[in-house]
């Protein structure tokens, strides 16, 4: 029997070493996740072949260790991934069905500890299966949005949606920080929610303001 070899990801959500008490928060504390994934994986007999580990928000769009992890993957360097948890991984749903879609055609499983998910069961592929369609879901909804937006800029004689000669559009606000964290551009934020790119870059800028 071939043996499983086995990638871990951790991921730690600032440089800085804050407290809690005498003991380092779960954020700040690499060990936290990687002790109970080196026992998972020792009582399933695989074999763990690397750690691949950063000390960053999950937002940020470039992280060395995930980067890292995904080559290795292509490069047939192990055979499941495994991780503490979903949002330790990835940064939005919309990246997470992506990687999982990748590993699946890898011929990789993908193993969460806390959420219990492990695509190489029958029950793990039929919720991956879940997790795909609500993402689809979420993303027809936003097509929808943006084609409702651009057909009511037609019907008023602007291709963009501003009104013209008229003060700035009223919008949203409060939806553009999770729009943002669920992987989408700034240009369909701003579409979604009938204003400018401008303006929702500067939403995240500054204080959220629900209208």
């Amino acid at each position: 029997m071939n043996t499983v070899r086995c990638a871990c990801y951790v991921r730690v959500s600032t440089a800085s070493k804050s407290r809690q008490g005498d003991t380092l928060g779960f954020d700040q504390n690499p060990d936290v996740q990687e002790q109970p994934l080196r026992a998972l994986i020792a009582q399933r007999g695989w074999e763990l072949c690397r750690v691949y580990s950063d000390r960053a928000s999950g937002v940020k769009e470039s992280r060395p260790g995930l980067d890292a992890l995904m080559a290795d993957a292509r490069r047939g360097a192990f055979n499941v991934v495994v991780v503490w948890r979903f949002d330790r991984f990835a940064r939005s749903v919309k990246q997470l069905v992506l990687a999982l879609e990748e590993f699946r055609s890898l011929g990789i499983d993908f193993v969460s500890h806390q959420e219990a998910l492990d695509t190489s069961t029958p029950m793990g592929k039929a919720m991956f299966t879940i997790i795909a369609a609500m993402a689809e879901l979420e993303r027809g909804v936003i097509r929808e949005r943006v084609l409702a937006g651009l057909e009511h800029a037609r019907q008023r004689g602007t291709r963009s949606g501003r009104p013209v000669g008229r003060p700035r559009a009223v919008f949203r606000r409060d939806q553009v920080p999770s729009l943002r964290a669920q992987g989408y551009s700034w240009r369909e934020i701003a579409r979604a929610l009938g204003t400018s790119v401008a303006s929702v870059r500067r939403v995240c800028q500054g204080p959220i303001e629900v209208l």
